[in-house]
C-alpha cells in the first residue's frame, strides 16, 4: 500500500530586515537607551550622528538650544559622543536623539557614584529661594536645604535668612551628595554634613599636632560661669576663669563676648579626652611687670571698687593691676565693717602707699586724700562726665534726624516704585511622574 505524502509548501520568504533581526545583526534601540555616535556633520539646525545603526540619528536644533556654548564647540565631525535615544522612529522614519539628554543621564551616574563613595566636593551657587540654595553640578542642578546648611542660624528672622541665602550666590561651598532620584530628579545634598566630616577630622588633626606653649587665633563659641569655649578651627579649647585677665574677673562677660576673635596661648593638650586649655592672659603683658614704672608712692590714682571683705576693700587700677585698700586706710576713724563705706563698682580717688610688684600688691588709702584734692578731682569728674552725655545726646538727635530723612525719601520711593512682594522660587518642573508634587525640595533642572 502506497502512501501520497501532501505536496511541501515553499518556505515563505523572509524579508532581510526580519532575517537580520532574528539572527541578532541589528540592535534596535529603544526610547531611554543611551549610546555612543560618531559626529558625521555638523550645522545649526541639526547634527547627524552614526550610531552603527543601518541608519543615521539626528539630533534637533530644539535639542540643541539646551547646550553650553562650551560644549557645543567640542562636537566637532569625527568626535566620539553619547546620545540618549528620544525617538527610535518618527513619523519620517528617522532617529532621533538626544545629546543634551545625554549629558545628563552621564551627571545623574557620577553623583549615584560620588554619593556611594561618601565623596566631598565643592560646588558653585546658582541662586536661591525660601528652601533652600541651588548648586551647579555638570549639566544639572542640585539643592541644598536650608536645615542643610550649617551657618544659617535656626532662629534668624525671615528677612535675615534671606539675606543669609542671598549671599551664598556666586560662592563655591563644600558639599556631599545625600540623595539621588532620577526619575523624580531630585538631587539633594548637605553643606552641613561635609561641616561635621570636616570638623571630626580637622580636630584629630589639630590634636596631633597642636602643643603647649603654641599661640593660637580662635573665635569665642560660648561661655560659662568657670571659663571660655573658643573655636580654634575644628576643636574647641577651655580658657579657665582664671586665665582670662591678670585681674580677678567676676564673669567671663566682663572680658569677651561670643564671636570675638583672640590670640590664646596653648597651656595643656589631653588627646584622648580630646581636651584643649587655653589661657588669654598669658599672650598679654604682665601688669606687675611695669607697676614700678606705672605708679609712684604719694600720687593719686582713680581705682573702681572689685570686692569687699572684712579687712579691706579690692580694687582695679587703670592697668588692671589689683591693690588693696585696707580698713585702716578708708578713714580717720575705723569704720565697724567696709562696706559701710564701699561698695563694689565705686570708683574711688586714692593715694599710692606703697609699690611691691614681687609679692603683687599696692597698698592704697582712702583717708590721706584730702578734702581739697578730693573736691577738685569730683568737679573734673562731673565736668567730663556732663560732656560725654551732652555728647552722646547729639549723637543721638543727629541719628534720629538722619533716620527721619531715610524715612522720607523711603516713602517717596515706594510711592514711585511700589515693592511687591516676592514670590518663592521653585525650581520643580511640575509633578512627578506618579502625580504627586514635591514642595519641600526642588527637583534638578537643566
Amino acid at each position: 500500500m502506497s502512501t501520497t505524502l501532501p505536496p511541501t509548501k515553499p518556505p515563505a520568504e523572509v524579508h532581510p530586515m526580519q532575517a537580520l533581526l532574528e539572527q541578532g545583526g541589528y540592535d534596535m534601540p529603544q526610547r531611554g537607551d543611551i549610546r555612543e555616535g560618531t559626529i558625521l556633520s555638523v550645522s545649526p539646525q541639526e547634527i547627524v550622528i552614526d550610531l552603527g545603526l543601518k541608519r543615521e540619528a539626528i539630533v534637533p536644533a530644539n535639542d540643541l538650544a539646551r547646550i553650553d556654548k562650551a560644549t557645543l564647540a567640542e562636537i566637532t565631525v569625527g568626535t566620539t559622543w553619547p546620545v540618549y535615544i528620544l525617538q527610535p522612529s518618527d513619523r519620517e522614519g528617522n532617529l532621533i536623539v538626544s545629546l543634551s539628554r545625554a549629558l545628563q543621564e552621564k551627571d545623574w551616574l557620577v553623583a549615584q557614584q560620588m554619593m556611594e563613595r561618601n565623596e566631598m566636593f565643592e560646588a558653585q551657587v546658582s541662586s536661591h529661594n525660601a528652601g533652600g540654595l541651588e548648586v551647579i553640578f555638570g549639566k544639572l542642578r542640585g539643592f541644598v536645604p536650608a536645615s542643610h546648611i550649617s551657618t544659617l542660624p535656626r532662629a534668624a528672622t525671615p528677612e535675615e535668612r534671606k539675606a543669609q541665602l542671598a549671599s551664598y550666590v556666586g560662592q563655591k561651598i563644600p558639599v556631599k551628595i545625600v540623595e539621588v532620584d532620577r526619575r523624580k530628579r531630585r538631587l539633594i545634598m548637605s553643606e552641613r554634613a561635609v561641616h561635621r566630616r570636616w570638623q571630626r577630622e580637622h580636630r584629630k588633626h589639630l590634636l596631633e599636632e597642636i602643643q603647649p606653649g603654641d599661640i593660637r587665633t580662635g573665635i569665642v563659641r560660648s561661655l560659662s560661669n568657670f571659663g571660655v569655649f573658643v573655636d580654634l578651627g575644628g576643636a574647641d579649647g577651655l580658657i579657665h576663669v582664671s586665665e582670662l585677665a591678670w585681674f580677678p574677673v567676676a564673669h567671663p562677660s566682663d572680658v569677651v563676648k561670643v564671636g570675638q576673635q583672640v590670640t590664646v596661648k596653648v597651656l595643656r593638650v589631653d588627646k584622648q579626652r580630646e581636651r584643649i586649655g587655653l589661657s588669654l592672659k598669658r599672650v598679654q603683658p604682665d601688669p606687675w611687670s611695669t607697676a614700678q614704672e606705672d605708679y609712684k608712692v604719694g600720687e593719686l590714682v582713680e581705682a573702681v571698687v572689685t570686692r569687699v571683705s572684712d579687712f579691706g576693700a579690692f580694687t582695679r587700677l587703670r592697668t588692671g593691676v589689683e591693690g588693696l585698700l585696707h580698713v585702716t586706710e578708708m578713714a580717720d576713724i575705723r569704720p565697724d565693717h567696709p562696706q559701710s563705706l564701699v561698695s563694689p563698682g565705686d570708683l574711688l580717688l586714692l593715694r599710692v602707699l606703697r609699690v611691691e610688684p614681687e609679692r603683687r600688691r599696692i597698698g592704697l588709702s582712702l583717708r590721706q586724700v584730702s578734702e581739697t584734692e578730693w573736691a577738685e578731682w569730683a568737679a573734673s569728674y562731673r565736668e567730663k562726665h556732663a560732656a560725654a552725655q551732652a555728647a552722646e545726646a547729639a549723637a543721638i538727635e543727629e541719628a534720629a534726624e538722619t533716620a527721619t530723612i531715610e524715612e522720607a525719601a523711603e516713602q517717596i520711593v515706594q510711592e514711585e516704585w511700589p515693592v511687591f512682594e516676592e514670590e518663592t522660587v521653585s525650581f520643580d518642573q511640575g509633578p512627578d511622574q506618579d502625580g504627586s508634587e514635591d514642595e519641600a525640595i526642588p527637583a534638578a533642572v537643566d
